[in-house]
């Protein structure tokens, strides 16, 4: 598709992130062959092991095994492989991996990386004996990493990927000056697909009100959907197992798939493969409504603290590709489905079609959220508890002169809302919805507020 000199090219135009898959390589690797072949400088670059006994305490993502036979000249060995058996892990207790990984991530920035995705880092560093995720040694390489960033390339930032729950997903911004600047906020989209199957923003409500940034050179990186599904370990002491049922049969009912994850006890499901779009659907509404009850999921993606990530599915108004689930035999094809470039701009030109639809509301969103200083990533979030049904919360712009309300109904009944705005610093007469344009009085210090089914205020 093209050369490095194209992605300096698009570097001058662009911020550009680059994905970093450092915990693993293929199995079709030069470095994999090389140690295959016997070749000594290889020899301790990925993890051998024959003790199975200590094994059990390993944290796993799949319902697959973890080591790999491979036929080497030195005979049979079994290969640390945590995702599959084409991705060989690399082992980090050889300083001449972890050198080249630090030149890899270097060259990235030479080419244009504004910022660096470390993808499933929280599996980088394997002890024996323990569950091999989120061990000191894997935040003292982050550390390292920083370090390096920080005298080379300053200006690029290091986003982690953990798709885990929130107290170990946080903790990779370290002190919040020697880690990630920025966090992929995992329990986002299953909690949001929560509140839009059950009606109910509770949980959603409780577990934003708990979000604190560690210092201001750190925010979270939010997102609802992403080539990978809705990651569903982040709701575990949120959800119970029955609610979580709740969501899973509901993905199931608009035709999307559940992957599932070995422990002790057998198999829990671990991610929903799904496009979002179908995830929050109802598939007994009309598609208009559905529309509303998406674009009014991806609202909260937009209104909270942090940096949104919108995945291009999301923006376009993509469907389940379950022809690609049939083609690949994998879950995950049923959200990457590959676009017809032609006939995907004859789609999003047409007037009432689904893509057309989305895509004007969704950047008109987009545009008025650029426009206001209180959406910043940092500025101020309080959440609001007056409607389970209502996701309420204010944002405040960092030098306090904006100050947005927004509100998004996750229900399909019309939801009333009673506040007074003086307890919240905000003393004025009237505010302006910025979605509609409507005008809303302040009456006596009490505002009074009916938002339709899956209704988004952003009040101003």
């Amino acid at each position: 598709m093209g050369d490095w000199d194209n992605v300096e090219e698009m570097s001058e135009d662009f911020k550009l992130m680059f994905d970093a898959v450092i915990n693993h390589i293929s199995a079709k690797s030069d470095w994999f062959q090389e140690y295959l072949k016997g070749n000594p400088e290889y020899k301790n670059y990925f993890i051998e092991t024959e003790d199975l006994s200590e094994l059990s305490k390993v944290f796993r993502p799949r319902a697959l095994p973890l080591l790999t036979k491979f036929n080497t000249v030195n005979g049979d060995k079994l290969v640390w492989t945590t995702f599959s058996t084409d991705q060989v892990d690399l082992n980090y207790k050889d300083g001449d991996v972890f050198l080249k990984i630090v030149e890899l991530l270097l060259f990235y920035a030479g080419k244009g990386a504004k910022a660096i995705r470390l993808d499933a880092i929280g599996f980088m560093w394997k002890e024996i004996g323990t569950s091999c995720m989120h061990l000191p040694q894997t935040h003292t390489a982050i550390q390292l990493f920083r370090d390096v960033f920080s005298v080379t390339a300053p200006e690029t930032l290091i986003i982690t990927e953990t798709n885990v729950p929130h107290k170990e997903n946080i903790s990779y911004f370290g002190n919040g000056n020697n880690e990630a600047q920025l966090v992929y906020q995992f329990p986002l989209p299953p909690l949001v697909l929560y509140s839009f199957v059950s009606g109910s923003a509770g949980y959603l409500s409780k577990w934003a009100d708990s979000l604190e940034l560690v210092s201001d050179k750190t925010t979270f990186f939010n997102f609802l959907a992403s080539h990978d599904g809705v990651g569903v370990i982040p709701t575990k002491g949120i959800l119970t197992a029955e609610e979580l049922d709740l969501v899973v049969e509901n993905v199931k009912a608009n035709g999307g798939r559940v992957s599932y994850k070995a422990i002790p006890e057998g198999e829990i499901p671990y991610e929903l493969n799904v496009n979002y779009f179908d995830a929050v659907s109802d598939k007994n509404a009309p598609l208009s409504a559905n529309i509303d009850r998406f674009l009014a999921s991806q609202s909260i993606l937009l209104s909270m603290v942090g940096v949104p990530a919108i995945y291009i599915h999301s923006l376009l108004g993509s469907r389940n590709w379950c022809k690609g689930v049939e083609l690949t035999s994998m879950n995950r094809s049923i959200n990457r489905e590959k676009l017809c470039r032609k006939t995907l701009e004859k789609e999003l030109a047409e007037e009432g079609t689904l893509r057309n639809k989305v895509f004007i509301r969704y950047k008109e969103l987009i545009k008025i959220r650029k426009s206001q200083k209180a959406f910043h990533p940092n500025a101020s979030q309080k959440i609001i508890f007056a409607n389970d049904s209502v996701f309420t919360l204010i944002r405040k712009s960092i030098d306090g002169s904006d100050t947005i309300l927004a509100m998004i109904n996750v229900s399909n009944e019309r939801q009333k809302l009673m506040l007074e705005p003086g307890e919240y610093g905000i003393n004025v007469d009237s505010l302006t919805d910025l979605v509609s344009g409507l005008e809303i009085g302040i009456s006596n210090g009490k505002l009074e507020v009916q938002l339709d089914p899956f209704q988004v205020m952003w009040l101003k």
